[in-house]
């Protein structure tokens, strides 16, 4: 029977003691089932020296799947590379809620041989593209698959800035920052912030200020189409920052303007047949099960 998928990388959390247990027991499993596997760099070593390795720009151009190990904030940083490529990336959870990835560390074998077998669902998770542009130029970018926030760089203060969608003018806020969401980032720093969840299907970004200085200021859902413009007032102090996933620090002055869009990349995620996005959601966050 044809393979659905031929070359599988293992991605994981470098240095940590459960993650290359894991990695290891996968890269068994995954040769002994006739596939080529390929480790990235960075936790390689810590598998022996007679692995194949990539960097994850090369891995993106050489594997079907990609197979991260670690928890959701190990999957956005695999993500942002290889939605570029159309890679189909599936998560073992060694994090804490694990939203991103499904596999069990433990006994991953049934479930992951029904994915390799062609039992799989697929899911499109789209990203955003940040900017800082200064005088009219772009002097930073970088793409994020939560979110990108704007906020002070070290000690938390308010700032000053305007809101505009498509060009329009939203309002002007004094707050501690600002959250732009996807849903996919929905269940994660915007949510502790006070934001709703957006399932993952939806076509919307999520606006969450940080501890507005108003007692009338509440999130709002836009179009995923539409553009975003933040505008820091030049009389903010030093020090800001656009952060993307929490990982990539983009550098922002007083008087810079920030443009967040959608990225026309797109994060190709895969679940065990079944998957079910509510099921998730009562199992990381608590939810009452069913009274009747």
């Amino acid at each position: 029977m044809t393979k659905k998928f031929n070359t599988i990388g293992l991605i994981g959390k470098p240095h940590h003691q459960g993650t290359n247990l894991t990695l290891k027991r996968l890269h068994h499993w995954l040769s002994v089932q006739g596939y080529k596997v390929i480790v990235e760099s960075r936790v390689s070593a810590e598998l022996g020296n007679d692995v194949a390795s990539m960097d994850l720009l090369d891995m993106g151009e050489h594997c079907d799947l990609a197979i991260v190990v670690g928890g959701d904030g190990n999957m956005l940083g695999a993500a942002r590379v290889l939605a570029r490529f159309d890679v189909a990336v599936i998560g073992v959870n060694r994090g804490n809620l694990g939203f991103l990835t499904d596999l069990p560390p433990d006994n991953f074998e049934d479930a992951l041989a029904n994915v390799l077998d062609g039992e799989f669902e697929t899911e499109h998770r789209f990203l955003l593209e940040a900017e800082v542009h200064r005088y009219g130029k772009i002097t930073s970018s970088n793409t994020a698959v939560n979110e990108a926030v704007l906020h002070p760089g070290k000690i938390a203060h308010m700032i000053q800035f305007e809101v505009y969608i498509d060009e329009q003018f939203m309002y002007s806020q004094r707050a501690d920052g600002m959250i732009i969401s996807t849903p996919t980032g929905s269940t994660a720093y915007s949510l502790s912030a006070g934001g709703a969840i957006l399932t993952p299907n939806l076509q919307a970004l999520i606006l969450v200020p940080m501890f507005p200085h108003t007692l009338s200021c509440r999130p709002i859902v836009v179009d995923a189409c539409s553009t975003i413009k933040l505008v820091v007032s030049p009389d903010n102090g030093e020090n800001l920052e656009v952060s993307c996933d929490g990982h990539v620090h983009l550098a922002v002055l007083p008087g810079d303007e920030i443009i967040i869009r959608r990225s026309s990349e797109q994060l190709r995620l895969i679940h065990p047949k079944g998957h079910n996005y509510f099921h998730v959601l009562r199992n990381k966050l608590g939810w009452g099960s069913k009274l009747f």
